[in-house]
C-alpha cells in the first residue's frame, strides 16, 4: 500500500510548452538502467507537475506488481509481467482504487505462435473491459512472422511497442531493423511507442555500441510517412548531426510524426528536455517565463 505521504499529482498544462512535443516522454524511472526507488520516482513526477516543462512528461510507467502504490490521480501505464493472464488483476485493482490508467503494455512471449499470443492479449483486455490504449511488443526483426503479428495488432485496433535499446549493446536493434518496424507500423496505420535507450535526442555512440536518438525516430517516421524509402529512413536513423536533424523538421513535420510515434519510455525525463532545449526545439526556462 502507498505511504500516507504519497504525492498528490496535479499537472497543469502550461502555455509555453510546444504542443508537438507534449507527452513525448513516459516516465519509466523505476525500470533499468535507472532502477529508481518507487517512492522517489513518484515524488519526482509530482514535483515537476508545476514546472514550465511539465508538458513533456506523459504517463508514469510501472510494472503491474507495483500498481498498488500509485496514487489514484496519476496517469499510469502498466507493464504486464505475467502476460495476458495478468490483465484481469490489473483491471480489478484499477477499478477498486479508482486508478487513472493511461495504457497497458504487454509483450508477446510465445515465439512459436505470436499471432495467437496477440489474440490472447486482446481477448484478456476486452474481457476486462479496459478502454485504454494497449501497446504490444513483438520481439525480433520484421520477419514474416513478425509482420503477421503486427497485422493482428492492427486488426485488434491496438498499438505496437518497439524496443530500441538494451543494457547489452549487442542486443540494440540496428537502424535497418528499426526502419522496418516503423515502416510496418505506418503501413498498417498503427500508432507505436518506443522503449529503452532513447533518452538522448540524437544517435550517438556510448562506450560499447551505438544508441538511437528519439529525434532520429521522429524524423524517420516523418520521412517514411512521406513515402521515403527504407534506405532513406536508415540514413536518417544513422544521422549524428543534431542541428541538421532539427533544421530539417518543421513543427508540422513533428506533429505529423507524433500522430504515429506517440511517446517513448525513459528512465530520465530531464535528459530529453536538455537536448530539446539545446537544439532550439523548445524554449528555455528563461524564454518560457
Amino acid at each position: 500500500m502507498p505511504p500516507s505521504s504519497a504525492p498528490v499529482v496535479s499537472h497543469p498544462q502550461p502555455g509555453p510548452w510546444p504542443e508537438q512535443w507534449r507527452g513525448l516522454v513516459d516516465d519509466a524511472a523505476v525500470f533499468p538502467p535507472g532502477d529508481a526507488d518507487l517512492a522517489d520516482a513518484l515524488a519526482a513526477y509530482a514535483e515537476r507537475g508545476t514546472a514550465w516543462w511539465s508538458g513533456l512528461a506523459g504517463s508514469f510507467v510501472v510494472p503491474d506488481t507495483a500498481l498498488g502504490s500509485v496514487p489514484a490521480d496519476m496517469p499510469v501505464s502498466v507493464v504486464l509481467t505475467g502476460g495476458a493472464g495478468a490483465v484481469e488483476g490489473v483491471a480489478a485493482l484499477a477499478a477498486r482504487k479508482g486508478l487513472r490508467l493511461a495504457g497497458l503494455e504487454a509483450a508477446v512471449r510465445d515465439a512459436d505462435d505470436p499471432v495467437g499470443n496477440v489474440r490472447r492479449i486482446d481477448a484478456a483486455a476486452r474481457a476486462a473491459g479496459l478502454d485504454v490504449p494497449v501497446f504490444i511488443e513483438v520481439p525480433g526483426p520484421p520477419t514474416a512472422a513478425w509482420l503477421a503479428a503486427a497485422d493482428e495488432v492492427a486488426a485488434c485496433d491496438h498499438r505496437l511497442k518497439l524496443r530500441l535499446g538494451h543494457v547489452d549493446h549487442d542486443l540494440v536493434p540496428d537502424s535497418r531493423t528499426v526502419a522496418g518496424w516503423i515502416d510496418a507500423a505506418l503501413d498498417r496505420e498503427t500508432p507505436f511507442k518506443a522503449t529503452a535507450g532513447l533518452h538522448r535526442a540524437v544517435r550517438h555512440d556510448p562506450e560499447g555500441g551505438g544508441a538511437h536518438g528519439f529525434l532520429n525516430v521522429v524524423a524517420a517516421t516523418r520521412a517514411l510517412w512521406d513515402g521515403g524509402s527504407a534506405d532513406e529512413a536508415v540514413a536518417v536513423l544513422e544521422q549524428r548531426d543534431g542541428a541538421a536533424l532539427a533544421d530539417g523538421l518543421a513543427e508540422a513535420d513533428v506533429a505529423s510524426a507524433r500522430r504515429w510515434f506517440t511517446s517513448f519510455g525513459s528512465c530520465s525525463v530531464t535528459e530529453p528536455l536538455e537536448d530539446l532545449v539545446a537544439l532550439g526545439l523548445v524554449p528555455s526556462a528563461g524564454a518560457a517565463s
